[in-house]
């Protein structure tokens, strides 16, 4: 069962090919997204990744607070998107 991993606290200048990088020495990831703005296209300095439950805890537990392109990571299991509450 493949499990989604947040990754926060990302430098605005990683990219997909950098974060699936880190995350391969814990497992093989299964996919990554980096969130970007919708008007302006820059990242927004986090993302998903995707890994099978047992590389996704081992990447956690070993990623978590590590430090990537000077920024140190935010790594934990995503939980699940809420709905928005009415405006009305």
């Amino acid at each position: 069962m493949a499990i989604s991993i947040y990754v926060g606290n990302l430098p605005w200048s990683a990219t997909e090919d950098g974060v699936r990088d880190l995350f391969s020495a814990h497992g093989e990831p299964l996919s990554v997204k980096l969130i970007s703005d919708r008007e302006t296209g820059r990242a927004r300095g986090f993302g998903f990744v995707e890994m099978n439950e047992d590389d996704a805890r081992n990447a956690i537990s070993a990623l978590n607070g590590v430090e990537f392109e000077g920024r140190a990571l935010r790594v934990n299991q995503a939980e699940e998107k809420r709905p928005a509450p009415r405006r009305w």
